[in-house]
């Protein structure tokens, strides 16, 4: 038998630590057989052993080698010129990519066969073997990220006393049965590379920008910074009906939170574009990536029929209670702007999902506007509707002389950073004094 290295044969005198890497470039292309006993030129030396090689090369693969590539190797026994080589035959594997356990799924970890060496694999070469494996469900295939972490989800789970450990983390399928993270892992991770973009326009275009934010980290540290992000710009109209003081906000709560879920549950992960969120003055547009699943159309979302794209991401949101069921959200928002003149606007396309909720105080901004047109004398004023957290902030600084960022922080229950804005916009409408610098800063009301 002539013996001659290819792309399926690697030939081996003796077994050496570098034969794992031929088995994993075999097994995650096309298979091959790997002869010891024969040197690189063909020539035939054999090995005096051959029940102990082929012990040896099980137990370097058994350790070596994830996932488990054992039923994919057959050893066998020959003899050439009187002396007796291994012949071990590897079949292509059914969950590649397979890799180096101490390397973990990275480039530097998979191998592939190329001509007649095994060499490392390229990212994309990484995502055909898990797209081939797993399926074309994205939030069920392997992450190529495996060092990953999950700060901002486990201050989610306390929040709500609900328990985030390995084993929750399993059945939520974060992790798989290899305890390999899925790409829910890394939606829900630390390192998420989707981000939010957020844009305020001035007008009712996108001609002047008046501030843009691009918000980054675990989707639920998202979900919490997009939603106090808009919460601290929907204001509070105040009109008085004989005794009784009614406040409407620009946006329905409800539908907000309704609208920003939508986008989060529902957006096709596996473009990497941004999901949209522009804010003018009379409306707001969320603009998800990836249109309506097929076989679904939009009088069907608006009936409440939902057929959900990222499965086990909803699972995870129900679990948080931040939805309730599937297909409730569109009635919610709809719900939410009953009696309204204006109603929210579905637009889809085949790649994007857009809801528009309108300003629903938009018409009295426009005629104020309208109104002071004429320029008002340098002492006169007008009245500034204030949001339901500046008010509180107010009533604590009346109440307690002074007020702090901090008090902020703990009253509203919110970041350091949305109490810093909350602060900073009551300095500028003229209803807060700053007092002092750094962390001896006090807020005082403005007599």
């Amino acid at each position: 038998m002539l013996f001659r290295e290819s792309e399926t044969i690697e030939l081996k005198e003796i077994v050496v630590d570098d034969i794992k890497k031929e088995i994993i470039a075999f097994a995650n292309c096309d298979g091959g057989k790997l002869y010891v006993g024969v040197q690189d030129d063909g020539t035939v030396v054999g090995v005096d052993d051959p029940d102990s090689v082929s012990l040896q090369i099980s137990n370097i693969v058994r350790d070596a080698i994830k996932p488990d590539v054992t039923m994919f190797l057959h050893y066998n026994t020959i003899e050439e010129d009187g002396k007796e080589i291994v012949a071990v035959d590897i079949q292509r594997g059914t969950d590649r990519p397979y890799y180096l356990a101490k390397k973990g799924m990275r480039p530097e970890g998979i191998y592939v066969r190329q001509g007649y060496s095994s060499v490392p694999a390229t990212d994309t070469a990484i995502r055909r073997m898990i797209k081939e494996t797993d399926g074309d469900r994205f939030e069920a295939m392997r992450c190529l990220n495996q060092e990953l972490t999950f700060e901002a989800a486990k201050k989610e789970f306390e929040l709500r006393n609900i328990e985030f450990g390995p084993q929750q983390m399993r059945t939520m399928k974060l992790v798989d049965q290899d305890n390999l993270y899925s790409n829910l892992g890394l939606l829900l991770s630390d390192q998420c590379v989707h981000t939010i973009k957020v844009a305020i326009f001035q007008g009712t275009d996108q001609m002047v920008f008046k501030d843009r934010r691009e918000f980054t980290g675990s989707l639920l540290q998202q979900m919490n910074e997009v939603y106090d992000f808009i919460d601290f710009r929907n204001q509070t109209r105040a009109t008085i009906e004989k005794l009784l003081r009614i406040d409407t906000r620009d946006y329905p709560e409800v539908a907000v939170r309704e609208a920003l879920l939508n986008l989060l549950v529902h957006r096709d992960y596996s473009f990497s574009a941004s999901a949209l969120i522009s804010i003018y003055t009379d409306r707001i547009e969320f603009v998800s990536i990836g249109g309506l699943m097929p076989g679904i159309d939009l009088e069907d979302i608006m009936v409440g029929i939902s057929v959900c794209r990222n499965q086990d991401l909803a699972n995870v949101f129900y679990r948080l209670r931040l939805i309730e069921a599937y297909g409730t959200g569109m009635g919610k928002i709809m719900k939410a702007y009953k009696g309204m003149e204006e109603k929210p606007v579905i637009e889809t396309t085949k790649n994007a999902f857009k809801i528009i909720l309108p300003n629903i105080n938009a018409k009295y901004e426009i005629r104020n506007n309208s109104a002071s047109s004429t320029k008002l004398p340098a002492n006169d004023s007008l009245e500034i509707p204030l949001s339901d957290r500046e008010e509180k902030v107010l009533e604590y600084a009346r109440t307690h002389g002074a007020v702090t960022r901090n008090d902020v922080v703990g009253l509203l229950e919110v970041s350091v950073s949305t109490a810093a804005r909350v602060l900073k916009k009551l300095v500028k409408s003229n209803l807060l004094k700053q007092n002092g610098n750094a962390r001896s800063t006090k807020y005082t009301i403005v007599k």
